[in-house]
């Protein structure tokens, strides 16, 4: 029986597909006895379905060797395009991980929405997530995960307009679908490129054909830095990243999938291409100064803000920008794990977040204060999340920082120092949220803030357990080191440089006596940070400039040149027709008088090259 589960795991995605397809039904317009909640508890179910399914088959395969799967799509001339489907150990528990961390979102959906009428809406989408994030890892070929991809662009965009009628949710979703489309468009061109160079999309044909390949230098960058492009805006990476904070105008429990596992699809295929990209130096330093830039930039962000949404957005891309670091390192193991632990933290931290917000209506963080008295369970659960989202033994994260820092010491240093820097930074500013909301004396937003419905408590909850167990799971995964083997310097200063952001961040934010919100001595300095290092502003004068220029060029040759032409063929039409009007007099003279004229007039035009050199031919 379970044998037979592990052979059909491919139907993973379909479950959730089939769930949005019964979802219709229950749409405001067509079935309104009812009301909308059916559909929410029939995706609920299907999605319920996915994740027994995954997490028998990852019981059954467990420390097996993968298996492939091949379903011909296309067979045209010397085209061959087949739909390849990997079963693995990684890509299973990847699919525990999406179904799981979506069954608990949809659950919390159910409480967060629960006076919303678009729940076939919102949980349609959010099965359409699911299925392709189960799609995205199952596959085995780079050609449909970019397809795939771009559905989650899609995706992206309706979640993100969820609430159309507010202008600033539209102006979220186009942003965020426009500027992934920047780098999806330069994907696309990698993608293409790729084929008649190695022959093929599998991606391990593509890395037998990269552990041989003989490309010259320039070309193995331009493809590699068209492959990192798309990665670069799916993990919302400098200068590519304002679309996630726009993103956070939709539902939060949206926001639980988008901050956890959307954005590592990015991550997910620069994994899968790593052997590509280690045809290119060049390529593979752009990707560590890319990641190291927005893990820094984006930290120093997160701490400028007081809009507590827009401070995790910012965590996310510090985040990701680690695992650039790690994937151009060459260490996917490490970045893998790394994107196991930090869902599991910040899945926690939305739901938190989410569950305060719901019955405080603000998302500014000087407003709060005073909640721990009030809110023990989500203190205890952001508690959780901190210390499983920074370096601190035992818990997940902990040990993907120790083994990312511990080969960067031997690689290169300085990433040692980024990663210490970044660590203390994001333990600084998850430890100022704490403390700004659960800490001090009650405002007036807080003096009645009882915890949330149990239906957002306890999703929380249960992710709060997966979290604590995550060590468990990876020691039966032999992801855990010897503690032998453990460099203890490094983890000194890992757990130093952890103690050093909580600590700092208590004496501020817990000390009555300094005056909130916090002002640096200079202003401007907390002003670029604050702007998001005025980003958008030099979007304005550069990159829009451009485009308004170039729009401005093309008006007006469309408008005086394109129809100027237009318009003078229509003014010659309407005299050549109004001029022959005279000459329908229905006398016969006249027509043989106008056929005779044309022909005088088509002999001229002719004869006329002979004609002009008459005078040559006579005076000689």
């Amino acid at each position: 029986m379970l044998e037979s589960l592990s052979q059909v795991v491919w139907l993973v995605p379909c479950y959730a597909l089939l769930g949005a397809v019964l979802a219709i039904p229950w749409f405001p317009g067509i079935i309104r006895q009812t009301g909308p909640r059916p559909a929410g508890y029939i995706s609920i179910t299907m999605t319920a379905i996915a994740f027994i399914h995954s997490l028998l088959t990852l019981k059954t395969i467990w420390n097996q060797p993968a298996t492939d799967l091949f379903f011909p799509w296309l067979h045209a001339a010397n085209l061959n395009i087949s739909l390849d489907i990997e079963i693995s150990t990684v890509n299973v528990a990847a699919l525990v991980l999406i179904t799981g961390i979506n069954l608990v979102a949809q659950i919390y959906a159910v409480g967060y929405l629960e006076m919303d009428w678009g729940w076939a809406r919102f949980f349609s989408l959010m099965a359409l997530f699911q299925g392709g994030l189960c799609s995205l890892v199952l596959c085995d070929s780079l050609f449909f995960s970019y397809v795939v991809l771009e559905i989650l662009t899609l995706g992206t965009y309706l979640l993100i307009g969820y609430w159309f009628n507010q202008s600033l949710v539209v102006t979220g979703a186009r942003d965020a679908f426009l500027t992934k489309r920047v780098g999806d468009l330069i994907l696309l061109m990698g993608v293409v490129a790729l084929l008649p160079l190695a022959g093929t999309w599998n991606y391990h044909g593509l890395a037998d054909w990269a552990a041989t390949a003989n490309l010259d230098p320039t070309l193995a960058t331009l493809l590699c830095l068209a492959l990192i492009a798309g990665p670069l805006g799916k993990c919302a990476q400098f200068p590519l990243h304002l679309w996630l904070d726009e993103a956070m105008e939709g539902p939060l429990p949206a926001t639980v999938l988008r901050n956890t596992l959307v954005v590592a699809t990015g991550a997910w295929v620069l994994v899968k291409i790593q052997p590509i990209l280690s045809l290119s130096p060049v390529a593979l330093s752009v990707m560590i100064a890319i990641g190291a830039t927005t893990a820094i930039g984006a930290s120093l962000i997160a701490i400028a803000q007081i809009d507590i949404k827009r401070s995790l957005s910012y965590i996310v891309s510090a985040f990701m920008g680690l695992i650039f670091i790690a994937v151009g390192t060459g260490q996917t193991d490490t970045a893998l794990q790394l994107i196991l632990t930090y869902t599991l933290a910040m899945s926690i931290l939305v739901m938190c977040v989410g569950g305060i917000i719901w019955n405080n209506v603000t998302q500014d963080l000087t407003q709060y204060g005073g909640l721990w008295s009030r809110r023990p369970i989500s203190g205890l659960s952001y508690l959780v999340g901190i210390a499983s989202l920074i370096a601190l033994p035992p818990f997940g994260t902990f040990w993907a920082w120790l083994k990312l820092t511990e080969s960067l010491a031997t690689q290169n240093p300085i990433l040692v120092g980024v990663l210490l820097l970044v660590n203390t930074l994001t333990a600084f500013n998850v430890t100022r949220e704490f403390c700004l909301i659960f800490g001090g004396q009650p405002k007036p937003m807080t003096v009645r803030s009882p915890e949330a419905l149990w239906l957002l408590v306890v999703p929380m909850l249960i992710t709060v357990g997966f979290a604590l167990h995550v060590p468990l799971i990876l020691k039966q995964a032999n992801l855990l080191p010897d503690f032998a083997d453990i460099n203890l310097t490094i983890t000194g200063f890992l757990i130093a440089s952890s103690l050093v952001g909580i600590c700092s961040s208590a004496f501020i934010y817990l000390n009555s006596s300094i005056t909130k919100p916090v002002q640096l001595p200079v202003k401007s300095l907390q002003n670029f940070f604050a702007y998001d290092l005025y980003t958008a502003q030099l979007y304005k004068v550069t990159i829009v400039a451009f485009v308004g220029i170039i729009s401005t060029i093309v008006n007006w040759f469309d408008k005086f040149i394109v129809d100027g032409v237009v318009n003078l063929v229509g003014l010659a039409t309407i005299f050549g027709g109004q001029s022959l009007k005279y000459n329908v007099t229905g006398q016969t003279q006249f027509y043989v008088l106008s056929m005779f004229s044309g022909i005088a007039f088509i002999a001229l035009f002719l004869a006329w090259p002979f004609l002009s050199h008459a005078p040559l031919i006579f005076a000689k």
